[in-house]
């Protein structure tokens, strides 16, 4: 009974937040010091990511900051690791992007739920471990075709090409571009091409420095400075809310399961 016990103790263990352990084994003063400055690089970081990363999957920049307060928040109050970090990431955008598209936030939701219990079951079923009989070109191809979709996505806003609603089919995209290549905006692209040019400077020069925070903050200056005619957060989405938003719970069409499998396959693994 007693060996029973001690393995569902451990068992458990396995499933505690790591914030509870490093709290148990005391926290200091210096350790709270060196988590703040952490904190603040990340959330500096964050920020404009958030809402860059919010705006190429569809959607609005508050969503994107509201994700990530709120993720940001759950993953590192729940999860398992000492330096772990919980934020947006850039290999989402096609996907969510897809799904916004055709099937609404509800979708999305659906999706992510979806993906949560692929995530479950692959960890009962410990598939996990046959992650290291991944073949390192797919690694690699899968993260170039992600590199590939972003920069397809980003080209209306690079160009500043003045059209609708971007289709979320690649060739559709491409065709959409062309058609509308007449309406490319010189400030848009000089903007672009500095944005680019000092990011790339900086990672060789100074490569400790946030080359992308710095080359954002600098264009947004020249922008302002110059009264570029060029789309800003503001003059797009308007101003941003000072709060969060009033919790309502959405429609989540459950009856498109089957057609949202593949998508939130693709979101778990």
């Amino acid at each position: 009974m007693m060996r029973k016990l001690a393995f569902d103790r451990r068992t458990l263990r396995m499933f505690e937040p790591k914030l509870l352990t490093v709290f148990r084994e005391g926290y200091g003063w210096q350790q709270l010091r060196a988590d703040a400055i952490a904190g603040l690089t990340v959330a500096i970081v964050a920020l404009p990511l958030a809402m860059a990363l919010a705006i190429a999957s569809g959607t609005t920049p508050e969503k994107g900051l509201y994700t990530a307060i709120v993720a940001g928040f759950l993953i590192s109050a729940l999860g398992g690791s000492r330096v772990q970090i919980g934020g947006p990431t850039a290999a989402f955008i096609p996907v969510v992007f897809s799904v916004i598209q055709n099937f609404g936030f509800g979708g999305l939701i659906l999706c992510t739920l979806l993906a949560g219990l692929m995530l479950i079951g692959a960890g009962l079923l410990r598939l996990g471990a046959l992650m290291k009989y991944m073949p390192q070109p797919v690694i690699t191809g899968f993260t170039a075709g992600i590199a590939v979709s972003i920069f397809s996505s980003q080209i209306k806003d690079a160009l500043g090409l003045r059209m609708g609603t971007v289709p979320a089919e690649f060739l559709p995209r491409w065709t959409a571009y062309f058609q509308h290549l007449h309406t490319v905006q010189p400030a848009a692209v000089a903007l672009t091409v500095l944005g680019l040019a000092l990011i790339l400077a900086l990672r060789r020069w100074r490569p400790n420095w946030p080359g992308f925070l710095l080359a954002l903050l600098v264009c947004a200056l020249v922008t302002t400075g110059l009264a570029l005619p060029a789309e800003t957060i503001g003059s797009r989405f308007g101003a941003l809310p000072s709060a969060l938003p009033v919790f309502e719970f959405p429609h989540i069409p459950f009856e498109r399961t089957y057609e949202l499998l593949p998508s939130s396959f693709t979101i778990a693994f």
